[in-house]
């Protein structure tokens, strides 16, 4: 049985040519206020741009470890390897886009104390540009698999200070117990699949799909709004990226047949159907994600790449219905239950239709 350091925590932090926020991300790391152990992992997916270089020349420091990849592997690969880099109690994750606050890691450390079926911890995730507002805190879900922020767009106003159970934390900035990931990581079709995120989701959506994936072993999150981070949002592909839109879609279907009961599962069209009318009336007002595209190309080209989406999910639903098999080995909660869990934290289709993720 594999032993991990008890308490110890690793961050880990993917990077892709991003060198600058690279380095405020591992300055606000520096500045972390707590008592247990922890160490920096950085994943480094090919940067062109001096990143690692930087890394090496700033950051001659034991606790501070790079990983590097050829290639841009990816969002989940590249975590699952600083998962396997890693040999800690608990693993956190900081998007290298995203700037901690002193407390952030003793905040989402504190939410597994004396609480052993929290599997998970989300954090208070601010705008960087403007701290009054909330990106992030936590999530929630609409019944044909697309996931948003809880909160997102509103003033911080108090509304989320209270510690409390939420679906899943957002993978911008999260902490997971080692043990969960163990468990829930099972090879579930025979082949590679390590613990840790699903890589053939690649970007987005996977920390909903790892989150469900662990709600339905019976694991818990909790909201720490102590853990604070300010995040720039959109910065890996921009929030006007077709190809951002593309993956979206596309894990929104790969999630939905790999996890949701077939009671939802089914109604899966409906469901899209009635939040592709209310987006396509959002846009003509200016609202939304398709919204944010200028003019009439602009909103044909965000079409498209929902469409794209769609077509990329299908030639994956095989492999999906048999990772669906897989998931009987790790089930706590019933298909009730998790069609239960899912309508509880579903966000309202007038809300889904105003905000971009």
């Amino acid at each position: 049985m594999t032993r991990y350091r008890l308490g110890a925590i690793s961050v880990i932090v993917v990077n892709w040519n991003r060198r600058d926020f690279l380095k405020a991300c591992l300055q606000s790391l520096k500045r972390q206020q707590i008592n247990q152990p922890f160490e920096v992992v950085v994943v480094d997916n090919g940067s062109n741009d001096g990143s690692p270089e930087m890394v090496a020349s700033e950051w001659n420091d034991p606790l501070v470890r790079v990983v590097l990849n050829r290639e841009n592997r990816g969002f989940c690969a590249a975590n699952n390897q600083g998962f396997a880099a890693s040999d800690t109690e608990f693993v956190a994750l900081l998007n290298n886009d995203a700037e901690a606050e002193p407390g952030w890691l003793a905040g989402l450390a504190s939410a597994f104390e004396g609480r052993p079926d929290v599997g998970m911890a989300a954090s208070k995730i601010l705008v960087h540009e403007d701290p009054r507002r909330i990106d992030k805190v936590g999530h929630l879900i609409y019944p044909d698999g697309q996931n948003r922020g809880r909160g997102t767009g509103e003033l911080d106003q108090g509304q989320y200070d209270r510690v409390e159970e939420v679906l899943w934390p957002d993978g911008c900035a999260a902490m997971y117990r080692r043990s969960m990931l163990d468990q829930i990581g099972l090879d579930q079709i025979g082949s590679d699949q390590i613990s840790g995120f699903d890589e053939d989701f690649f970007a987005y959506a996977d920390d909903a799909e790892l989150g469900l994936r662990a709600r339905i072993a019976g694991w818990k999150c909790l909201y720490m709004p102590g853990a604070v981070v300010r995040h720039h949002r959109g910065a890996t592909l921009g929030l006007l990226s077709s190809r951002r839109l593309e993956l979206i879609e596309r894990n929104r279907v790969l999630l939905a047949v790999k996890l949701f009961p077939w009671s939802l599962l089914w109604l899966n069209g409906v469901y899209y159907a009635m939040r592709l009318g209310a987006g396509a009336w959002a846009a003509v007002t200016g609202q939304g994600e398709v919204g944010k595209f200028p003019g009439l190309r602009g909103k044909l080209q965000a079409a498209l790449a929902l469409l794209k989406g769609d077509l990329a999910a299908l030639p994956l639903i095989p492999r999906m219905l048999a990772k669906r098999r897989g998931i009987e080995r790790i089930r706590k909660l019933s298909p009730r239950e998790v069609r239960k869990l899912i309508l509880e934290h579903r966000i309202p289709l007038k809300q889904l239709m105003r905000q971009a993720v």
